[in-house]
């Protein structure tokens, strides 16, 4: 009986990724984080200053969320952010209190008090501030010569005042500064007295030397 062959060795197993191959590109994929609880004031249209005021299609809308209620109260648009901010002052002032956050902290004696809580009558006197304080605005941009608020003076003497008066200055107009107090002290001069020459017919009690002043 003759012997059967030896099976072959077993030979191993070759991997697919045995093979010598191009490295594998690994993924890259960029995260970008943004500081958390940070806000875009330009995304959102809000003032990076003022309270209460937004940016929409070009101009500044005033609005302010009533205490303890999920509404709003619209107080207006304007075309300046400082007149929107004005607005919310005085909303806020009415609903809060003074110590209420407020944009312009040094005007608060002059915002105007709402005759109520009510919306109406809170838009109605931010209205009336935001018109005041463009009124100071203007009122004060006016050139005024001489540094005097409301008053101008012209080089003859002549003074306008604000009231619409007009003062005449007579020392100024007559190059005299002094007239008016030398007229003054004149008066306290006595006058002097005229004396005719003494003659024979001259008694005491009938002279013609008398007072200039007799006649007066």
């Amino acid at each position: 009986m003759a012997d059967s062959d030896p099976p072959p060795p077993n030979l191993p197993e070759l991997a697919d990724h045995s093979l010598p191959g191009p490295n594998p590109v690994p993924s890259t994929r960029t995260v970008v984080t943004s500081p958390r609880g940070s806000t875009s004031s330009s995304s959102s249209g809000r003032h990076p200053t003022y309270h209460g005021i937004r940016s929409r299609s070009g101009k500044w809308v005033s609005e302010i969320r009533e205490p303890r209620k999920s509404t709003r109260i619209w107080l207006g648009t304007y075309s300046k952010p400082e007149m929107a901010a004005t607005a919310y002052d005085v909303a806020a002032l009415a609903l809060k209190g003074p110590d209420a956050g407020l944009n312009f902290p040094n005007m608060i004696l002059s915002y105007p008090i709402p005759a109520s809580t009510s919306a109406s009558d809170i838009r109605a006197a931010a209205a009336r501030a935001v018109e005041e304080r463009e009124q100071r605005s203007i009122s004060g941009s006016r050139p005024y010569p001489g540094g005097g608020e409301g008053t101008t003076t012209s080089s003859s003497g002549t003074c306008m005042a604000s009231s619409g008066q007009e003062f005449i200055d007579e020392d100024a107009l007559l190059n005299m500064p002094s007239l008016l107090v030398d007229m003054a002290e004149g008066m306290l001069v006595s006058p002097p007295r005229i004396k005719s020459p003494p003659s024979d017919e001259d008694s005491p009690g009938n002279s013609d030397a008398e007072s200039l002043w007799s006649y007066s």
